[in-house]
């Protein structure tokens, strides 16, 4: 489903403020694949997701998402096959229109109708609005008309990963989506995740600094370091990984103890 080829990036080449976010970086994955990241800050994680979004070109290398090359292709246009969750609940909505007209700007860029900004939704496209927002177990589907801004960070979380996914969306590219969130409402919207991803089988990313929930949760984990991956483990051999071996294997391959004190914390 997604393929990366030697892809690299270098932000403020040949200045004192040169960084080489992403260094010969390559990943293959395969259709239905649920695949956590893990790594310090600067790793190139976040980077890895705007080079995919087309946020920026990268510098080297091709990007291949279901057979097609986008390396070049603009942001707006692979918006309509990626979806995106940040860790800011703010980001991904509309505050000021309503849950119903937010849901409907979704639904019409995902459709991938010619004009589809100028197009109508029609009734019935309203009443699947509210059956998938009743699915939120959050009252939701009563408060289509009031305007997003209304609701907590938790609601729009959920709102933003039901709008990303109405559309089934060839890769969901989640950036620590839950972590702006109180521990209660996290788990209803990792829940709600879950439930997603395996209802619609979708390849996705997610970075978590969360390491029980990144050996929890999908089939493969990947951790990363300097702008690469240093370790990519799935199915049975990632079963068999503790917190604990699952550092050391990171020591091994980076030649370096993982310092990110988030992470680190959450390993206790």
């Amino acid at each position: 489903m997604l393929e990366m080829k030697h892809v690299s990036k270098t932000f403020n080449p040949g200045t004192v403020n040169e960084k080489k976010a992403l260094c010969d970086l390559n990943l293959v994955l395969e259709d239905g694949d649920f695949a956590t990241i893990v790594g310090s800050n600067g790793a190139g994680k976040s980077t890895t997701f705007n080079a995919i979004t087309g946020a920026f070109y990268v510098d080297e290398g091709q990007i291949i998402l279901d057979g097609e090359d986008i390396t070049y292709k603009k942001e707006f246009l692979r918006s309509k096959v990626i979806g995106h969750l940040f860790q800011d609940p703010l980001k991904g909505t509309a505050p000021h229109m309503t849950i119903e007209e937010n849901m409907a700007l979704a639904y019409l860029r995902a459709s991938g109708k010619e004009n589809a900004f100028f197009s109508r939704i029609r009734k019935s496209d309203k009443e699947k609005f509210r059956e998938l927002l009743s699915q939120l177990d959050m009252g939701l589907e009563d408060r289509m008309k009031q305007p997003v801004g209304l609701l907590s960070g938790g609601q729009r979380q959920a709102l933003t990963l039901l709008m990303a996914t109405m559309v089934t969306p060839k890769i969901l590219l989640l950036d620590e989506h839950t972590a702006a969130l109180d521990p209660a409402t996290a788990e209803k919207v990792l829940e709600l995740t879950k439930k997603i991803i395996a209802e619609h089988h979708i390849t996705c990313l997610m970075v978590t600094h969360n390491m029980h929930q990144a050996l929890e949760l999908g089939n493969r984990i990947l951790m990363m370091d300097s702008g690469n991956i240093v370790l990519d483990l799935k199915d049975e051999e990632k079963k068999k990984m503790t917190v604990d071996s699952l550092l050391e294997q990171f020591r091994i391959q980076a030649g370096k103890r993982l310092d990110n004190d988030r992470i680190l914390m959450s390993a206790q």
